[in-house]
């Protein structure tokens, strides 16, 4: 087994986390030479961890031992770099947002295309536990048919770093966060979008949105609503989820939550009125104890392989990628989509 090479262009956030963090986990298949930043301070940081240290972009390029690059650089420099290193025979992982916008990835998909080099998009988020757990739900019906999926992640920091703050680098909650959930909920539902609509969110008064929510309707029936906000003092759940036989909730990554299902049992007593406010209600009641139960959330595993591990295999092999472009172009239509409908 032959490691591939890599050049970390960004060492930053995501690109040290990368080096750090994930790709050691497959260190008989990716092997870190060197990184390459514009900040002088990082790359002193970089050279602690005896990392060779490229001085130019060319110089990254020009290095024949060097198969694959990994982009971890500010969005608007996405499309640029992966060109180029493309063009230069490097296969290429690039962080997400992939792009600033559908017509920037088509440019890339399209030398990637002519050269014949592996370019994959580094979606991790399909790897979360609560993810997969919702993956189970979804494909073994535990809950019956689904049919309504609510995915949300909520917080009270406004909008994390620098330069996620400028649209010119496509800062902003939508290309942060939004990619990772639309991302999740297109990888779940195997249904032709039928419409969207949205709100983004500007409360803290910056050019980039600090939150936004959509809700999306399949062809399939299936609705969706999906949610990111940074100004959100207490968190709604993490996922909830409607079936025609129960409801699940995930509260968040720590993973409690439940699964509240239908009994099956004849002959249930129906639910007694309750009292409401200041009037009575049934419809609102709880279900008699014989009508449920509840239930653990099921385990669940990733029936595919880790992201670099894959990524080896579709260079070395010609495997099928997890994280296939044409699956990261419909998440950036839709993005595209969320943003034209949230201006009218």
């Amino acid at each position: 087994m032959t490691a591939i090479n890599f050049a970390v262009i960004g060492y930053g956030g995501m690109g040290s986390y990368h080096i750090h963090n994930i790709m050691p986990n497959e260190n008989e298949r990716i092997h870190v030479v060197g990184t390459y930043d514009i900040s002088g301070e990082r790359q002193k940081i970089s050279s602690q961890h005896n990392h060779k240290i490229y001085h130019s972009l060319e110089e990254v390029l020009k290095d024949e031992t060097i198969e694959a690059i990994l982009i971890a650089t500010p969005n608007d420099s996405h499309k640029d770099l992966a060109i180029q290193a493309l063009k230069a025979g490097k296969h290429v992982v690039c962080e997400k947002p992939v792009t600033m916008n559908v017509e920037e990835l088509d440019e890339i998909l399209n030398v990637a295309k002519e050269t014949g080099q592996t370019f994959m998009v580094h979606q991790n988020r399909r790897w979360d536990p609560d993810f997969l757990i919702t993956r189970e739900l979804y494909k073994n019906q535990l809950i019956g048919e689904v049919f309504q999926i609510e995915s949300r992640v909520q917080g009270a920091n406004g909008i994390p770093g620098d330069w996620r703050h400028e649209l010119k680098h496509g800062g902003g909650m939508l290309l942060d966060w939004g990619v990772h959930l639309l991302d999740q909920l297109l990888f779940l539902v195997d249904s032709r979008i039928e419409k969207v609509s949205a709100d983004l969110s500007y409360i803290l008064g910056g050019e980039v949105d600090d939150g936004f929510i959509t809700y999306i309707i399949f062809e399939n029936g299936i609705r969706a609503i999906v949610e990111v906000g940074t100004t959100n003092y207490t968190k709604l759940p993490r996922w909830y989820l409607k079936g025609t036989q129960g409801t699940a909730i995930i509260h968040d990554w720590d993973l409690t939550g439940e699964m509240v299902v239908e009994s099956g049992k004849q002959d249930i007593q129906a639910p007694k009125p309750i009292q409401a406010g200041v009037g009575l209600t049934k419809t609102m009641a709880p279900p008699s104890e014989e009508a449920t139960e509840t239930k653990a959330l099921p385990q669940a595993t990733a029936e595919y392989d880790t992201f670099y591990k894959n990524f080896y295999n579709v260079v070395r092999e010609k495997a099928e990628p997890v994280v296939k472009n044409e699956e990261v172009r419909q998440v950036m239509v839709l993005i595209e989509e969320i943003f034209k409908t949230a201006k009218r």
